[in-house]
């Protein structure tokens, strides 16, 4: 029995032994009660126990869920009355019990017709009965709400995981063929810087392929990871160009993150920041600690005209979905040009990252 169920169970009996206590606490103190009375007053408790457990496992699930109305309500109504009467019954043996021992007075004879004695005799022990069946409906439709939500939350974290999934594959074939393009304008004008390149490029597919199986992956192989990119995009700049990239990340924690959430970023400052003609420069500063992941990427701002389709435009795009998707509510992410200067910025605040003792 798992712990839960242990503590169901230990509730339920807890609350039947507070419901049976005022039978015998309350019981009249100057009459000396016999094994005899004291089983007829607990026999309340018993009867509200037996319909309030009928209703719990068999007729709010079997019927009452089911919206069969009317053998719920003519089933109950059925054990309801038939405990009533059992109930009266028993309470006028104990009154003659009382009676007999001499602390007690006869109760006066009815002289209503026998119909009208049963109607009020149902009538007045029916209230705790229907206050028991309502209890048990109250119960299982609530823990029937909770187990239906805790399957819609679980259904839409994997429908998350699954759309994560989804824009993850979309990302390796975009940066592929942005890197293979990149790869094939070098190869023209310098083998050994492609030849290089490759070697790069592999290893860059080699850390998609075994850290997209993952959820999240470390936060220091992330960094390797756009460092080897940035090493990659080097090979194929000119001196016009400034790149500047420095990471820190706490060497006695593992900081984890969502797996290739910042390479469209990154791809989007060297597209957009990089000119062949005029002074550029790109500029990537990552930070890890205090509880909360900071990436600031600057860049020059050259875009790029219609008629240039490289990237397809769908990496900004696919940032702001997966961001949503693993750290809704937990995450800032400021972005703009800044026309004085010509600089366009992009800062990602993650705040509640994992931080793992890795000592």
């Amino acid at each position: 029995m798992t712990n839960n169920k242990f503590f169901t169970v230990a509730l339920h009996a807890v609350c039947w032994f507070l419901v049976a206590l005022p039978s015998v606490m309350f019981a009249p103190t100057h009459v000396e009660q016999t094994v005899g009375m004291i089983l007829i007053r607990l026999c309340l408790p018993l009867f509200l126990f037996v319909v309030f457990y009928l209703n719990y496992f068999w007729l709010v699930p079997s019927f009452f869920m089911q919206r069969r109305m009317r053998v719920y309500v003519c089933v109950n109504l059925a054990v309801t009355i038939v405990l009533a009467l059992c109930m009266d019954g028993l309470m006028g043996v104990l009154r003659s019990m009382e009676f007999e021992v001499g602390h007690a007075f006869p109760r006066p004879a009815d002289r209503m017709g026998m119909p009208v004695m049963v109607v009020v005799k149902v009538l007045k022990n029916l209230t705790p009965f229907v206050l028991s069946v309502v209890f048990a409906t109250l119960l299982r439709m609530a823990l029937r709400w909770q187990k239906t939500e805790a399957e819609r939350r679980e259904m839409e974290i994997q429908k998350t995981e699954a759309e994560l999934k989804n824009l993850q594959n979309q990302i390796n074939p975009h940066f592929l063929l942005n890197t293979l393009n990149n790869i094939y304008a070098l190869i023209s004008f310098d083998t050994a810087k492609a030849q290089r390149a490759v070697l790069s490029l592999s290893a860059l597919l080699r850390q998609m392929l075994y850290g997209g199986r993952q959820s999240t992956v470390s936060m220091k192989d992330e960094v390797e990871f756009i460092r080897n990119y940035v090493e990659l995009m080097k090979l194929r700049l000119n001196r016009n160009v400034k790149i500047d990239f420095s990471a820190h990340i706490p060497s006695d924690r593992d900081v984890r993150i969502a797996p290739f959430i910042l390479i469209s970023l990154v791809e989007n400052a060297f597209k957009h920041g990089v000119s062949p003609t005029e002074p550029s420069f790109v500029s990537i500063c990552i930070v890890a600690g205090d509880g909360k992941f900071v990436c600031e990427i600057t860049n020059s701002n050259h875009p790029k005209n219609s008629s240039d389709k490289s990237g397809h435009g769908i990496g900004l795009e696919q940032v702001a979905r997966r961001l949503e998707l693993a750290y809704a509510g937990r995450y800032e992410w400021q972005r703009g040009v800044d026309k004085q200067n010509n600089v366009y910025f992009s800062k990602i605040i993650i705040y509640d990252i994992d931080l793992c003792d890795n000592r």
